[in-house]
């Protein structure tokens, strides 16, 4: 399907049932108002089935085209053809233009590559550590200082940063070619236009946004794409895609279709009985995933950035969705994700759900089978209940940094199915979670009804930004706390890129319309942060050194072989068995060294806002990560740390944490 290029011209291939004519126009600039040739296939010459094929003698690499498709126009039939309007080839490699303005034009991209041959790192699922960001909000800012800010080539410029951090792998914000640029809104206090930024709109599932390259050009977009990740796997660095194959930017009628509403929109959509679309995405329209036509381009996409684009996983936006039937009810077993499982292409790549919809399907902890992980939400909540100080907060805490048995341990995934989580691009930044009790969303001119109206947050006595240095001293502790929880847990961790120098949004929970500063990774905070930064790195390294927290396995609570300890014990504050009473919200957890390469750990985390004393198990200690500390004590390496005497008790501050390891630690 597409646009397939060869020696002595190019082959153009599209599918619709229900058009009755079609049109190949092509023509000599991206901005070209007026083909140069169109091309009519004939139904009788130039259709197989619901394929419509034409091969083009003399047209090379680069020739810009889009389609114009006649056919019945009844709505109640779902029907929406007209042939007055260009339409975007769904399988188009490349898009110049802006879709957004019923212009764009479909290019034809040399598909000429290595299949399959690659330098992935293929980093085991237990040793991944995920850093979520944004291609151009990485590298956008000035402070940035990168020779091509907010682009592809950018990212490559910030590889030795990314690797001095320590993560394993980049997931990428959408980088398919969007549909929506401009936003009918305007920033209300500024007056300066909104924008899609964030790019959740797609309209090009095979092509890459032309907005993160140097030159601005489709050839350009796959060329610098292909490069970042080359240079990524280069550097031991995973890439992972934040895919959106649920929704596109097409807009309801009266508005002209930009592609798939104009092409086939009764197979490409879930369509309501009056022919409109179902909206079960917030988003205006729902693909008809599991329709096999819709099915199999998924399908075909997916292979196309593994195999020609060489990505190591997918992140599945609104994964639920693919779970739906053509009335859009929830399915089982989807058969979309049946295949996506099963496709012997897609085996060794990571799969990853985001594990619910807007159509009121949550399925935290029972989305895909074993070939799935999931963002664990449930964990992002407790572990902000927790540290905030919930009342009862604390059972759950215990299950979420144990691996969620609860969520996944019924049907025989592990630990390592579950993407840990504080923060993610949608809610509040790490430092705005400590920073804001509720959102402040008024700059994205929805008068602040956009956005989750509960974070679980607590802004530490001051709402926003203040320069009292006790409340700013306290933010910093819990920022740490959070981080800790974070890469002390077992499960996949991942960070969202700025959190580890305290990245803000002046409290927007949503600010996918920000295409400014309010977005844009301000690198001059790693500076004035550094200390965080710091202390992020050196948990990353701890977590690296003890490998009981990337574990396949749950705790069982009991001993792993006759006469040792438990494999984990929980305690209270007096060395006692934890009772788990909601009053005291205190909580201390041993793990059994044996479960951890011989060095037994302590965890101590205080929620409260009092002092607690930790009785100690009687065996040496090395006070490993203390987040009440400053950067001389926060976290520190084996041999460097204070030795805690056995049986001892160690002091955990108000709001704060200590892990300890045995002595015997290297």
């Amino acid at each position: 399907m597409g646009a397939t290029p060869t020696e002595n011209g190019v082959h153009f291939s599209l599918f619709s049932r229900h058009a009755t004519q079609v049109w190949l126009m092509l023509f000599d600039t991206a901005d070209a108002a007026s083909p140069v040739l169109e091309v009519r296939l004939d139904p009788r010459l130039h259709r197989i089935g619901d394929v419509w094929t034409v091969f083009v003698k003399g047209l090379a690499v680069g020739a810009f085209y889009s389609y114009r498709i006649q056919g019945p126009n009844q709505r109640t039939a779902g029907h929406l053809f007209d042939a007055a309007h260009p339409l975007i080839d769904p399988f188009a490699r490349g898009i110049a233009g802006d879709p957004s303005t019923y212009a764009a034009k479909c290019v034809v991209i040399n598909g000429d590559v290595e299949i399959g041959v690659s330098n992935r790192p293929r980093t085991p699922i237990a040793q991944t550590i995920i850093y979520e960001v944004h291609v151009k909000g990485l590298t956008a800012h000035p402070s940035s200082l990168v020779n091509a800010p907010g682009t592809f080539l950018g990212v490559v410029e910030k590889i030795p940063y990314l690797k001095a951090l320590g993560i394993t792998a980049v997931e990428l914000l959408p980088v398919y070619q969007c549909g929506e640029r401009e936003l009918p809104r305007s920033n209300p206090e500024t007056k300066k236009p909104l924008t899609n930024y964030w790019g959740y709109s797609p309209i090009g599932l095979f092509a890459p946004d032309t907005r993160f390259t140097s030159t601005g050009d489709a050839t350009s977009a796959v060329h610098e794409f292909r490069a970042m990740v080359s240079a990524l796997h280069d550097a031991g660095i995973e890439v992972i895609l934040d895919v959106v194959y649920n929704h596109t930017s097409e807009k309801a009628e009266p508005a002209p279709a930009q592609s798939f509403k104009g092409i086939d929109n009764s197979i490409y959509y879930i369509l309501d009985e009056n022919g409109g679309f179902r909206d079960l995405t917030g988003c205006g329209n729902t693909l008809n995933c599991n329709h096999p036509v819709v099915r199999e381009m998924i399908l075909d996409s997916l292979r196309y950035w593994v195999t020609e684009m060489h990505v190591d996983g997918f992140r599945f936006d609104l994964a639920s969705v693919l779970r739906r039937d053509r009335t859009g009810h929830i399915l089982h077993e989807g058969p979309l994700i049946e295949h996506i499982t099963e496709d012997p292409i897609l085996q060794e790549v990571k799969l990853i759900a985001e594990p619910w919809d807007l159509g009121g399907s949550y399925l935290v902890g029972a989305f895909g089978g074993e070939a799935w992980a999931e963002w664990n939400a449930q964990y992002r909540d407790d572990v902000r209940r927790f540290w905030r100080g919930d009342h009862g907060a604390k059972n759950n805490f215990a299950l979420r940094i144990t691996g969620s048995q609860d969520l996944y341990g019924d049907d025989g995934r592990t630990p390592l199915h579950s993407i840990n989580f504080i923060t993610a691009h949608d809610g509040f930044t790490l430092r705005d979670l400590v920073s804001y009790n509720v959102k402040h969303n008024l700059a994205n001119g929805e008068e602040n009804r956009d956005g989750l109206g509960e974070n679980f947050s607590w802004n530490c006595g001051v709402e926003g930004e203040t320069t009292d240095p006790t409340i700013n001293a306290l933010r910093l502790r819990m920022q740490k706390n959070y981080l800790a929880t974070l890469f002390t847990s077992l499960g996949v961790p991942m960070i969202t890129g700025g959190d580890e120098f305290g990245r803000t949004q002046l409290g927007n929970n949503n600010a996918y319309c920000q295409d400014n500063e309010i977005s844009w990774l301000n690198w001059e905070m790693l500076e004035s942060n550094r200390e965080l930064f710091e202390f992020c790195k050196r948990l990353i390294a701890f977590r690296k050194e003890n490998t009981v927290f990337s574990r396949h396995t749950y705790f069982t609570g009991r001993p792993p072989k006759p006469g040792d300890a438990p494999d984990i014990s929980w305690f209270d504050t007096g060395g006692k068995e934890q009772t788990w009473t909601p009053d005291n919200p205190e909580l201390g957890c041993w793990i059994n060294a044996s479960e951890n390469g011989g060095v037994a750990l302590y965890l101590a985390f205080n929620p409260s806002i009092r002092l607690a004393r930790f009785k100690l198990p009687p065996i040496p200690w090395r006070l490993r990560i203390d987040t009440w500390q400053g950067s001389e004590g926060d976290a520190m390496e084996a041999d460097r740390a204070p030795r805690v005497q056995p049986g001892g008790t160690i002091v955990v501050r108000p709001k704060s944490m200590m892990v300890l390891t045995s002595h015997e630690a290297r």
